[in-house]
């Protein structure tokens, strides 16, 4: 899955909000939720990438980016709005 496309997904749960699942529970907590899922996720890529294996790290990484996708749908930036600051 691309982050496009994982944005995407992201956004069609926010605009829907599905019962019963997690990322529907996350943006009821708005973006200290988010957030606190996004530091708690960078902080296990870091331990992953100091003391685990890349698979690991891996699986960390693509966590991070999908809350990284969630706090952006969250505040209503687009790809675009990201792209341009890389």
């Amino acid at each position: 899955m691309t982050f496009e496309e994982i944005f995407a997904l992201v956004k069609e749960r926010k605009e829907q909000m599905p019962e019963g699942k997690s990322t529907t529970e996350l943006f009821k907590k708005g973006s200290h939720g988010i957030g606190k899922k996004l530091v708690e996720e960078a902080a296990e890529s870091w331990m992953a990438a100091r003391y685990e294996s890349k698979d690991d790290l891996a699986l960390e990484l693509s966590q991070t980016l999908y809350y990284v996708a969630c706090m952006m749908a969250e505040k209503e930036l687009s790809l675009e709005d990201v792209y341009a600051k890389l």
